[in-house]
């Protein structure tokens, strides 16, 4: 189905303005699909996207800065999401030994045991949403995606 046919839209789209509006659609509908994911696991994408940066520090240390720059929401509250996956003991936050200003943010074992858990949810999850595009399509879109992003 087309973009036009998904909103309904009753004009003729040009080319720019469609594909900006297909984005921001498939956007959301990623999104939608994603919720479904964690929810069962009462995480939102945000608290899943932390623990993933987390579990590629590889057993060292992270901190609010090197996470939010790494998230995919930039807008995401890092403290706030750190906060909560402390409350389900799935981090841990300490000062730093050697620099008493210096705040650490660690895995815990039980969020890595999460995410090993989610791991093949999350595999099959993309799997289905990618299901209709092949291999080539895929690696042109990602560079294309990729391209749209340049400054």
């Amino acid at each position: 189905m087309s973009i036009e046919e998904d909103i309904k839209s009753t004009i003729k789209l040009g080319e720019e303005e469609k594909t900006v509006i297909n984005l921001i659609y498939t956007n959301n509908w990623l999104k939608e699909k994603t919720v479904l994911c964690f929810k069962s696991h009462d995480l939102s994408p945000e608290q899943y996207n932390v623990l993933r940066i987390l579990r590629g520090q590889k057993g060292n240390p992270s901190n609010l800065s090197t996470i939010q720059e790494r998230m995919l929401n930039k807008m995401s509250n890092t403290t706030r999401l750190i906060d909560k996956l402390i409350t389900k003991d799935l981090v841990i936050r300490q000062t730093c030994p050697s620099n008493r200003r210096k705040i650490e943010i660690f895995i815990t074992q039980k969020g890595l045991n999460l995410l090993a858990e989610l791991d093949d949810d999350v595999k099959s999850r993309n799997q289905e949403i990618t299901k209709h595009l092949n291999h080539s399509e895929l690696t042109t879109l990602n560079s294309l995606l990729d391209k749209l992003r340049t400054e």
